[in-house]
């Protein structure tokens, strides 16, 4: 399978691709992932380049529990210069991280390629016009909530199959609406209990019933520090990579993580494992 990006970059699924995360944010969970200008994303982003990356994710406002969204404007004068300076110097896909449509539309006509919306268009519906328009790729994901209220006593009796219903309602629409290069994100950790994550990734097969590429983003977040002894986020590097190790086994298509060259390496070893792959 292949994607056309609006730039014409191609996105060729097949193996386990790494998505490297730069946050032009001051308050993102991981305090290391924090760019505070343009310069230092870009260097992120060279650094990234070099180790690998197959896909740079930029987004200009923090997503993590209980957390306030920025004003828009903010948020474009975060996000859209440093896509202009990573564009400049590169043709690696680059995915935009917002759920609002203006800055969608202005990342793309930026140099954007995939617009990563944690929303699934439910916070601002006109975005799927905008992905539509401009035959864009499009991350969707699930999420309860909002980032302020989602970790508020969220509740499933099947996360897997409420997050199957809600992609095949939503796949459905964006399909109508002329979306048709879409990926799907199980949202780990947005709306989620402990137990929810873990069962996620442990039924993540029941989602390639769908046919369509699959992104998980677990890259050190909190499920993995209660896992590993209610460490911080600086410490969940190894916990990290056991779920990349796991995701490449069961044929994930996009890994979102904050650390490029260890997740990439780790791919590389399970990939040789498995199919004898370089």
């Amino acid at each position: 399978m292949v994607y056309t990006t609006p730039w014409n970059r191609k996105i060729e699924f097949g193996r386990t691709m790494v998505m490297g995360i730069i946050n032009v944010t001051p308050d993102s969970f991981f305090a290391d992932s924090r760019k505070q200008s343009v310069l230092e994303a870009v260097e992120t982003a060279k650094k990234m380049i070099e180790e690998g990356v197959d896909i740079i994710d930029v987004g200009g406002m923090s997503t993590r529990p209980g957390s306030d969204p920025v004003d828009e404007e903010e948020e474009l004068n975060r996000v859209i210069p440093v896509i202009r300076a990573i564009r400049s110097i590169t043709d690696v896909p680059i995915s935009v991280d917002t759920y609002r449509w203006r800055v969608a539309l202005k990342a793309l006509e930026a140099g954007a390629d995939v617009v990563n919306d944690i929303s699934g268009y439910q916070f601002e519906p006109d975005i799927v016009k905008v992905v539509s328009e401009n035959n864009s790729p499009y991350v969707l994901m699930h999420i309860k909530g909002t980032p302020k209220t989602m970790q508020e006593n969220p509740h499933y009796e099947d996360v897997v199959k409420e997050i199957k219903e809600y992609f095949s309602e939503k796949i459905e629409h964006l399909k109508e609406k002329g979306v048709n290069q879409i990926v799907l994100d199980p949202g780990i950790g947005f709306g989620k209990r402990y137990e929810d994550n873990l069962e996620i990734l442990r039924r993540i097969d029941e989602f390639k019933e769908f046919k369509l590429p699959i992104l998980i983003g677990a890259s050190r977040k909190s499920f993995i520090g209660i896992t590993l002894g209610n460490v911080p986020p600086e410490e969940r590097l190894e916990g990290t990579l056991a779920v990349t190790a796991y995701c490449t086994m069961k044929g994930v298509d996009i890994i979102r993580v904050h650390d490029v060259l260890p997740n990439k390496r780790v791919i590389r070893m399970m990939e040789a494992i498995l199919w004898q792959r370089l």
